[in-house]
């Protein structure tokens, strides 16, 4: 018997110009600061909603991933962004199958951009 293990890879969308943006209104120090903060914000909201899913705490899903969203649009996570969009849309319309798939993907798509980010702030420097 085969077994085929699936690793999907996602594309990531960074908009460098959010990151442009930040150094150009602050000096490196506190830019960097400020996208380390936010990118640790992200890691930790995303693992948190992997928590409040397995929790079926819905409410608290959508809070958090609204406000994800929000701290992924200050740092050009465009991508993320749009997945994190279409998890509230599948919870609103309490979706649960499409909620799981697409958190998943959140989840996927959220590393992705954190590193995407972080080597993009490295450069920036």
């Amino acid at each position: 018997m085969l077994v085929f293990q699936i690793k999907p890879m996602e594309q990531v969308c960074i908009d460098p110009t959010r990151l442009e943006a930040l150094y150009a209104q602050l000096d490196s120090a506190n830019a960097e600061d400020i996208l380390c903060r936010a990118l640790e914000d992200v890691a930790l909201r995303l693992r948190h909603c992997a928590t409040l899913f397995e929790q079926g705490n819905l409410e608290d899903l959508r809070k958090n991933t609204r406000t994800l969203i929000a701290v992924g649009d200050q740092i050009g996570m465009s991508a993320m962004n749009r997945v994190a969009t279409d998890v509230v849309i599948c919870i609103d319309s309490r979706d649960d199958v499409a909620l799981a798939a697409t958190l998943s993907r959140l989840l996927r798509v959220g590393e992705r951009s954190l590193c995407a980010v972080w080597n993009a702030g490295d450069n920036s420097l």
